[in-house]
């Protein structure tokens, strides 16, 4: 039975493109592909990071439909990318002795011991958040065709994204942190974050219009920052930390 390619459009035989290499079985994204996406990304990394990287600095929202409509071949795996750039940043963070909280006082929480976790645990902290983005993403756009699967697949890309804006610009917070401003370091790249949330998604959801999609992600992310602020809250509780 001959194939069309869902990377390059080539017509073939077999269970691989004969001109790509793309498997002939792309599977709709669901818990299958993310559960198969979270053992691959802790053991094996294929090539293809820097095509990824470029992809999202160029035409991102354009490049992750794709991936969600079958055409993966030369990216890397969503969440091994997040891996690797958490990774990364987190070995940075933790090396160079980077510390957000030198100017607090008076807190109920061991901030030093805090920040070395942080820095730790940092791919896991950002794999952690993309949930609460996905929830926001579903909410608001639930009606664009795409399952929750699909819209956690976009927020793990958008998440690596702003991975690599914290590596590119890690110069900038070791400046800071010689001279005790680090912590202006995460609001900078806050700013620069949710503006590649925006620009992402104006282009991913290209079947509406960019006003719309722009008052959409504006609604999404507030979803995400009180459900984030919630959990957060719940945790501190929980933990018996809350301040006094």
């Amino acid at each position: 039975m001959n194939i069309t390619c869902k990377n390059c459009g080539q017509i073939f035989k077999g269970h691989y493109c004969n001109n790509c290499g793309q498997s002939a079985e792309t599977h709709k994204i669901n818990a299958h592909f993310l559960w198969h996406d979270i053992q691959h990304g802790l053991f094996h990394f294929d090539a293809g990071i820097l095509y990824s990287l470029k992809q999202l600095f160029t035409r991102p929202g354009h490049s992750i439909r794709e991936f969600i409509e079958g055409k993966r071949v030369r990216h890397f795996k969503p969440l091994s990318l997040v891996a690797v750039l958490g990774a990364l940043y987190g070995f940075l963070y933790h090396y160079y002795h980077i510390d957000l909280f030198s100017n607090a006082k008076n807190s109920t929480i061991d901030l030093h011991d805090y920040n070395e976790w942080m820095a730790t645990h940092f791919s896991w902290i950002t794999i952690a958040t993309i949930p609460a983005y996905t929830l926001g993403t579903f909410i608001v756009f639930r009606k664009e065709g795409y399952n929750f699967f699909e819209f956690f697949v976009l927020n793990t890309f958008k998440a690596a994204q702003r991975l690599f804006v914290q590596v590119l610009t890690f110069p900038v917070l070791l400046y800071l942190n010689s001279i005790g401003h680090a912590k202006w370091f995460s609001t900078m790249t806050y700013i620069i974050g949710v503006v590649l949330i925006f620009w992402t998604n104006i282009q991913f959801f290209n079947k509406i219009s960019r006003t719309k999609a722009f008052f959409l992600t504006l609604l999404s992310h507030l979803i995400f920052l009180i459900s984030f602020l919630i959990i957060a809250a719940i945790i501190l509780v929980l933990s018996g930390k809350m301040p006094e």
